[in-house]
């Protein structure tokens, strides 16, 4: 079994912490197994831990004003969710649901902030966080420049992969939301990619070309 610590570290969100805090992260976390559909947490209910995703996938549930559910995000092996419940909000503002039988690493809460007491580990946190902001300002910036057929094709590679078929595990409804487009524009830029070719989606699969990827 992979040592905590080395999973922790191997995680993207944690990658430019140095070892020694991460040992320090396993030190306070706990592994869990959590069977499909079965609820990790729900919406709306105190945030007592952070999780990061070491096997299977997790959905990220929304819940509107009209009690209408939208999946939001897939999370994949590797992934670190929930986290805005250290600083941000003390309530889980989604629920997530195990998609699969699916393994984490859940970090509570009181023991993260007890860490940051310590000046060594604060220290390392905080650079990595300054490391993060920076990435994800430019981030933004090119995504909010890119038009739906863009993002459409982001959200795939940054999901699936440059892969030739994907079986998606999010409705046509979902992907559109989670890119920021109404379901007809969505349904239209789909009827544009199948007419230039090198994109099919016939019912849970989508087969694409090489030449998709290179657009």
């Amino acid at each position: 079994m992979t040592d905590p610590s080395q999973l922790i570290r191997d995680a993207q969100f944690f990658s430019d912490l140095s070892e020694t805090a991460c040992k320090r992260l396993a030190e306070v976390s706990r592994r869990r197994k959590i069977e499909k559909r079965e609820l990790l947490f729900m919406e709306g209910t105190d945030g007592k831990a952070i999780y990061l995703l070491t096997t299977g996938r997790i959905h990220l549930v929304k819940t509107n004003m009209d009690g209408k559910e939208t999946v939001i995000k897939t999370v994949k092996e590797g992934e670190l969710f929930a986290e805005v419940i250290l600083f941000e909000k003390p309530r889980y503002p989604v629920t997530a649901i195990a998609r699969t039988d699916v393994e984490v690493i859940e970090l509570p809460r009181a023991g993260f902030l007890r860490l940051l007491d310590e000046r060594g580990f604060r220290n390392d946190f905080m650079a990595m966080l300054m490391a993060k902001q920076r990435y994800l300002a430019e981030r933004i910036q090119q995504l909010t420049s890119m038009d739906v057929e863009a993002r459409f094709v982001e959200f795939l590679r940054d999901h699936y992969g440059e892969a030739s078929t994907i079986a998606p595990d999010l409705s046509k409804k979902d992907i559109a939301s989670a890119i920021g487009a109404t379901p007809e524009t969505f349904s239209r830029l789909l009827q544009k990619l199948e007419r230039h070719g090198g994109f099919n989606w016939k019912g849970k699969t989508i087969q694409l070309k090489s030449s998709f990827w290179d657009r």
